[in-house]
């Protein structure tokens, strides 16, 4: 797929998120954050990256994140070119995680 094909798919696939909080998660924290890949990371903070249908569901997830006590330290859209590898990774069958984009 042309470069130009990925970014137009990207702009009609579900945007992806990333939330980065405080602490690692054990992986049975997976379950919890439905569709999310947890990632994490070496300074000891974990990213949770994944689809996100629109600002209702986001607000679902940071308020479970707030609900369990977990310090909430960003939340990030990556940009398009991002996305778009994301999206090619998927594709690919590839586990979505990048950590350039943090």
């Amino acid at each position: 797929m042309s470069h130009e094909k990925r970014l137009s798919a990207a702009n009609h696939q579900t945007p992806i998120y990333q939330i980065r909080v405080k602490g690692h998660l054990e992986g049975h924290w997976a379950s919890r954050f439905d569709g999310m890949v947890l990632t994490l990371e070496p300074n000891g903070d974990t990213t949770l990256t994944g689809p996100v249908q629109d600002q209702a569901a986001l607000h679902g997830l940071l308020r479970q994140i707030r609900d369990v006590g977990l310090p909430l330290i960003a939340v990030t859209r990556p940009n398009e070119d991002a996305q778009s590898e994301a999206i090619s990774k998927e594709d690919k069958g590839e586990q979505l995680a990048n950590d350039s984009i943090i």
